[in-house]
């Protein structure tokens, strides 16, 4: 194969150019090494074939039976006369109906005669009220052998059939035609594992892995290869991580310590409340990280309403503090306004600076350590644009909040001492690093989630950062009562939830109701789009559910705002607020809630996070099924914020039985974040876990599960921290270092720098 080492082999050259194009076109595979690490979904057992009884509709299937009876049927129509065949296959579980017509009726005709066995291959139909298969493709399996059948027999019924990840265009079994021509260059596979820690843990070499993993013989094989297979995964990936871990630490950053009677201290001591254990020990940590002479780069997860804003406000005060500023990034122009609000009243006159060159005469207020906070967003007037751009280029603002427009180029600091990223899924990894190549020397960075992710995907997807964990609710919290409102089995349910909100509002309360679409003019409800239309604010504009089939258009805040206004809760003050509103309208609905103007506000998902009014005590969630598990917990999150018990109804017209009501059932049994997000993740694919936040990750996890394989995980990790440590440049591994740079390809590793 000349100097090309054999995984690196492009596959035209082994399985021909039609085959090697249908596989780079569908499937993204393009080397030897690519096919050899596409591995089978599962294994059919002959002697113990797929059961037909337990299908998916519409869903492409490789199914191993035995033919049934075969009829041809000749029929006459408007165009002239034709055949079709239709053959009828059982696997003692089930029975499925094949059909063939016109001129693809000939070779099956001649070929699946009653008792052949055979592999079958295509789409999962419906017609007349049962399950078929229209023209699909097949493999015959001959279970004779002349020179000694019985021994052939038992051996072929207990052989393990590989069932590969396929596409229209190409059935499982002419996959493994093409593995079964790139299987001999396994034994060029170099081991990236470092020999001692394959041995120490009992896992077979790589070459036999790949083989054992394709070709087994037994059960057996299938779950050695696999336990080697994880380990590579989560090895490589881990070795990236550590490494960027480990050359963060030869970064230069600026130590910031705060001042010993500084802003934090002034501000601590007018803090109405004590901060709890956790706040504590986390901003110790956070704090720790500040002070050291390279960046800190950590991730501040924790329960919804655990007091992470008020943590990460005490670090940008010991930045401003320390001579720096601080900015935090938030993901819309709501919560940018919100955490600005939030800060400001926090703060008090401590946030007063810039507006007095010096104490105003006969103030009280503690001016000496003040420093100005101001407010950037892309719809800002330009006159309060060109100030805020001022007070950032002249250091005159010690903190800054603001949404992508601080990111863009005109937008300069003085000297930039710690980034603040909320809701770290909702920015590209382009925007996080735009920001902090606003620093003279690299910035610190804290990257806060808006709910808690279980520890192995934060190990997978934020494994570059370290993580704090704020696992307390701050005292004076109140509980949240959950229940489902199934509105189309029990109408009178929702009508009693109407009646619980104006309840509410008769006790001086104010209360939410969320539904997932706006109902203006650029909604299209009719329509079916290919991926769920989303508003800048979440909203969904598709008329598709998250199981699947096409149910009415979700409801929409618009409509539900008059309805309300208009029925059951009439008299009452109602306001709505959406994402496509202007700027300054949604600021002051925002206002009005807020000073209790407004009894009842009727939003999309921007009032998701960051949003807080302590007196609205009831929030109602119309069209539940068509939120996440994490995103209703988030929700949720916005009540029970004072002392008043909480209340949230999760209102649905989804059956009793269907997978929708088991989650909403998941979220009204629990407020526990950290389980919450554990379902929602196992009831996700992988690819959606880990989602856009690791670049290139989720190609690279053919064999992992994140949720699954916590064990391996957290041990690779260790294991991948030792090896860096000893060997950063991995000169004594090379077949490691192989690995990584095929994992790290260009576009990954522009994320890993930019982590």
């Amino acid at each position: 194969m000349g100097d090309v080492p054999a995984l690196q082999e492009p596959l035209r050259k082994v399985i021909g150019s039609a085959t090697a194009k249908v596989m780079a076109d569908h499937l993204g595979l393009h080397t030897v090494g690519d096919l050899l690490h596409h591995y089978p979904r599962r294994y059919a057992e002959r002697g113990e074939l797929t059961r037909l009884a337990e299908l998916p509709l519409d869903e492409h299937v490789t199914v191993v039976a035995r033919v049934a009876d075969a009829r041809l049927h000749t029929f006459r129509g408007r165009t002239g006369g034709g055949q079709r065949l239709e053959v009828t296959i059982t696997d003692g579980s089930g029975r499925l109906q094949l059909v063939f017509f016109g001129r693809g009726v000939h070779k099956p005709h001649q070929d699946l005669l009653p008792g052949t066995r055979a592999m079958f291959a295509g789409k999962v139909s419906v017609f007349n009220r049962r399950l078929q298969l229209a023209h699909p493709a097949y493999q015959l399996l001959n279970d004779e052998d002349p020179e000694d059948a019985a021994d052939a027999a038992g051996s072929w019924a207990g052989a393990l059939l590989p069932i590969y990840p396929a596409t229209a265009k190409l059935e499982s079994w002419k996959i493994a035609k093409a593995v079964d021509a790139v299987l001999p260059s396994a034994s060029g596979a170099e081991d990236p594992l470092p020999p001692a820690l394959r041995e120490g843990r009992g896992l077979v070499p790589l070459t036999e892995a790949l083989l054992k993993i394709h070709r087994p013989h037994t059960k057996a094989d299938v779950a050695d290869a696999r336990a080697r297979l994880k380990w590579d995964e989560a090895f490589v990936l881990q070795v990236a991580l550590a490494r960027r871990r480990h050359a963060d630490t030869e970064l230069a950053a600026t130590p910031r310590r705060p001042a010993a009677d500084g802003l934090l201290t002034a501000f601590d001591a007018k803090l109405p409340f004590t901060l709890t254990d956790g706040q504590q020990h986390v901003s110790a940590e956070i704090f720790d990280g500040l002070a050291a002479a390279h960046p800190m780069h950590r991730l501040l997860q924790g329960e919804v309403g655990s007091g992470k804003t008020m943590v990460a406000l005490r670090a940008m005060l010991a930045v401003v503090d320390a001579g720096g500023q601080a900015a935090m990034l938030a993901p819309t122009e709501v919560l940018a306004q919100q955490h600005h609000r939030s800060i400001t009243e926090m703060m008090g006159e401590l946030a007063s600076w810039g507006l007095w060159r010096e104490a105003p005469e006969g103030a009280t207020g503690d001016f000496e350590h003040a420093t100005k906070v101001v407010l950037l967003t892309g719809s800002m007037g330009v006159p309060a644009r060109r100030q805020a751009l001022l007070d950032l280029a002249t250091g005159e603002a010690g903190i800054v909040i603001g949404t992508h427009a601080l990111i863009e180029d005109k937008v300069q600091f003085h000297d930039l001492g710690l980034v603040v990223v909320d809701e770290q899924h909702r920015f590209g990894v382009e925007q996080r690093d735009a920001l902090r190549g606003k620093g003279k020397q690299p910035p610190h960075l804290l990257v806060m989630t808006a709910t808690p992710i279980p520890r192995t995907v934060a190990m997978t997807v934020f494994g570059d950062l370290e993580t704090s964990v704020l696992d307390q609710l701050p005292a004076g919290r109140s509980p949240i009562a959950s229940h489902v409102v199934p509105a189309q089995d029990k109408p009178h349910f929702l009508t009693r939830a109407w009646e619980r909100i104006r309840e509410e509002v008769g006790k001086g309360h104010q209360a939410y109701v969320v539904c997932p679409r706006i109902g203006d003019e650029e909604d299209q409800p009719g329509t079916k789009p290919k991926g769920r239309a989303k508003a800048k604010d979440g909203a969904d504009d598709g008329a598709e559910g998250p199981d699947g089939g096409d149910k009415r258009p979700p409801l929409a805040v618009l409509d539900i705002a008059e309805q309300l206004a208009r029925g059951p809760l009439d008299g009452l003050r109602i306001e709505a607020l959406h994402g496509r509103m202007p700027p300054e309208d949604k600021d002051a609905v925002m206002r009005r809630f807020a000073a209790g103007e407004t009894d009842v506000l009727v939003a999309t998902t921007v009032i998701e996070v960051g949003v807080n009014v302590p007196n609205a005590t009831a929030m109602v969630i119309m069209d539940a099924d068509r939120f996440g598990v994490s995103q209703l917990h988030q929700l949720r999150g916005r009540v029970g914020r004072g002392s008043a018990p909480g209340l949230c109804l999760l209102v649905t017209d989804m059956p009793e039985a269907s997978d929708a009501r088991a989650r909403l059932n998941a979220v009204a049994a629990t407020l526990d974040g950290f389980e919450l997000s554990r379902i929602d993740l196992e009831q996700r694919r992988e690819g959606d876990v880990l989602g856009q936040a690791q670049s290139g990750v989720r190609s690279s996890l053919r064999m992992l599960a994140v949720i699954e394989d916590e064990e391996i995980i957290a041990e690779a990790r260790a294991e991948a921290a030792a090896v860096v440590a000893a060997d950063p440049e991995l000169a004594a591994l090379p077949a490691l270092r192989t690995a990584l740079d095929a994992l790290l390809d260009e576009e990954r590793e522009q994320y890993l720098d930019k982590g």
